[in-house]
């Protein structure tokens, strides 16, 4: 006889509620196999669709489940909409004033502390349980948006030892989808149908606040828990202010409960040793709180301890959410006006620089680190030099920690905004859309104007793809033109609330834009070629017609020397000056304006 597993059983509880009509939902009912196994181990997916619906029936005042998407295995993506207020949607939640606060569990399925967490402190947020000592009000002053797991196919690839680097639970899903993307580096592209789920939600209900919940790798040490918030080492200036107001927060909080937090991801400048210490940086918009720093909202991300086993890594995630519903409700009104402020400021970002990236300088202070005791000698296995850890003797590291921040590369923003050809109109302004980022049509056709282009002076294409993108790396830099404009192009608007996004889906140079991403990879693809019986009939023919080409080819030639020495970069001289050469090779396709098309100058 096979077991009916505890998940299948509330699946079948669900559906039999709701063919029988309305019933009273138990409160055993909404505890979680996690919870029952004394956290050794968590439920499939079955599990989420059940309780969802079980927390909707016995808090009906309170709880909405609702499903937000379909993966591409066809399975439901299930969301709980929570409120004491009755803001079940978005137009409700900005009627009433109220700051929206989406938390976000399994978009690494391994990486599943936040479901169990999550499901367990909401059930103690509604039962107002004196015993937790939390705070009153926390879900009469915000509405909470609960995705239990965000990558569900990546759930279901359910076994023991996906996440070898982890204690617990016994089993536990997969890291990517089951296209194999990993989602947690899909924020700006986009390219997934769960991403853009969670975008079209993230647009609809506008968040004050995105809470991304994980477990981390790395090595061996007593910090059981990273905070780590944007805004702030980066973006507006006084969202900033407010990001570091709300990751100590958090921190303090933790703290008083025991943990020992970090506010820096604790990942080795040198791979496996201790000694090289830590740098902080500002996460690009590939990521869950880097993407929200381009939007002017608060962006957390949550790393418990891999190697905390799985009971410690719960209670410190559901610590981590009851602390942050508890700022949320006690400031939130008051931080939901300054990320609009700072919209507004972001409006008027058009012809001010901004920063693309950032960078830790080589500024480093001692900080002492509470590790395990360790030696490193070579592996008898592989050879390599490694890092072995005695947990039974714990120890302070004084290590150097890098963590002044500043921009790296740094633009002005266009004054008026982009243009995107017609040719390339289409498929961008989806990418457009799914972000919430304003544009419209161009409708007639627009000769001579003035623009800025881009050319590349140098592009390198990456060696091996990555998330099924090969990506690309351009030097060159923007400069005034004149060109044609077909009817159909996009003109993208710089005066938006947006306007960081739009700067790092554009800017060629920016770390996660479409072009790094290869959406633009065409562009910097030779398509046509001379051939060298034919350049060299156009070399003589040149320096025998056109002295300043002699001259200088003749200085290339003393100059340089690898030049010198290669007969297919002389040629190749000659024919970037001939008229047949491809003058659209390297042209990145976007272009940008001081004046709206079709206003006058």
């Amino acid at each position: 006889m096979n077991p009916v597993r505890p998940t299948a059983l509330l699946l079948a509880l669900s559906l039999a509620a709701t063919l029988a009509g309305p019933r009273a939902v138990t409160a055993s009912e909404l505890t979680t196999v996690s919870e029952r196994s004394g956290f050794m181990k968590t439920g499939r997916y079955d599990e989420v669709i059940a309780l969802c619906d079980a927390f909707a029936a016995r808090y009906p005042d309170a709880v909405r489940c609702e499903t937000f998407g379909t993966t591409p295995e066809g399975r439901p993506m299930k969301l709980l909409v929570v409120s004491r207020m009755g803001a079940f949607t978005p137009e409700a939640a900005r009627s009433k004033g109220l700051p929206v606060t989406l938390i976000q569990g399994g978009i690494h399925a391994g990486e599943i502390d936040g479901k169990d967490a999550g499901f367990l402190a909401l059930r103690e947020l509604l039962d107002g349980d004196d015993a937790t000592g939390m705070q009153e009000g926390i879900l009469e002053n915000q509405v909470m948006l609960f995705v239990p797991v965000f990558n569900v196919d990546g759930h279901e690839r359910f076994k023991a030892w996906n996440r070898p680097n982890q204690r617990g639970p016994e089993e536990m899903g997969w890291r990517t989808t089951a296209q194999n993307y990993n989602l947690n580096r899909d924020y700006a592209k986009a390219d997934t149908p769960e991403m853009r789920a969670l975008l079209a939600l993230y647009n609809a209900w506008d968040p004050l606040a995105y809470i991304d919940l994980h477990a981390t790798d790395g090595a061996q040490f007593e910090h059981d828990i990273s905070i780590m918030v944007e805004p702030l080492n980066a973006g507006d200036q006084a969202l900033r202010e407010v990001g570091r107001s709300f990751r100590d927060g958090v921190i303090a909080s933790l703290a008083e409960h025991g943990s020992l937090p970090l506010p820096f991801y604790p990942s080795f400048v040198e791979y496996d040793n201790p000694a090289s210490g830590f740098e902080d940086g500002v996460a690009p918009p590939r990521f869950s709180h880097g993407y929200a720093l381009t939007r002017n909202r608060l962006g957390m991300l949550v790393e418990t301890h891999s190697w905390r086993t799985y009971p410690e890594r719960v209670r410190s995630t559901r610590n981590t959410i009851i602390a942050v519903l508890e700022m949320i409700a006690t400031h939130g009104r008051e931080w939901q006006a300054v990320a609009r402020a700072a919209d507004g400021r972001a409006v008027a970002l058009p012809g001010h620089p901004v920063p693309l990236d950032y960078k830790a300088t080589d500024k480093a202070r001692t900080i002492e680190f509470r590790g395990y005791a360790y030696t490193r000698t070579p592996s008898e296995v592989s050879g390599a030099l490694m890092t072995r850890y005695d947990e039974s003797v714990p120890q302070v590291w004084k290590v150097p920690l890098r963590d002044e921040i500043v921009p790296g590369r740094v633009i002005a923003a266009p004054r008026a905004g982009y243009i995107v050809p017609a040719a390339h109109a289409d498929r961008i302004a989806e990418r457009l859309s799914v972000h919430g980022l304003r544009f419209s049509r161009i409708g007639t056709a627009l000769s001579g104007m003035e623009v800025e282009t881009f050319r590349a002076t140098s592009s390198r294409f990456a060696g091996q793809s990555l998330e099924g993108s090969q990506r690309l790396d351009i030097e060159g830099e923007w400069k005034p033109e004149t060109r044609d404009i077909a009817a159909g192009a996009l003109f993208v608007p710089a005066a938006q609330a947006g306007m960081r996004l739009v700067m790092a889906l554009l800017e060629p140079q920016a770390p996660d834009s479409l072009a790094a991403w290869g959406l633009f990879n065409n562009a910097f693809e030779r398509k046509e070629y001379m051939e060298d019986y034919v350049a060299e009939e156009v070399a003589r023919e040149m320096l025998a017609n056109d002295p300043a080409v002699r001259a200088e080819f003749e200085q290339r030639l003393r100059d340089d020397e690898s030049f010198a020495g290669d007969p297919r970069a002389r040629l190749e001289f000659f024919y970037r000056r001939h008229e047949s050469w491809d003058d659209r090779f390297g042209l990145y396709p976007v272009m940008r304006v001081d004046h709206q098309p079709g206003t006058a100058r």
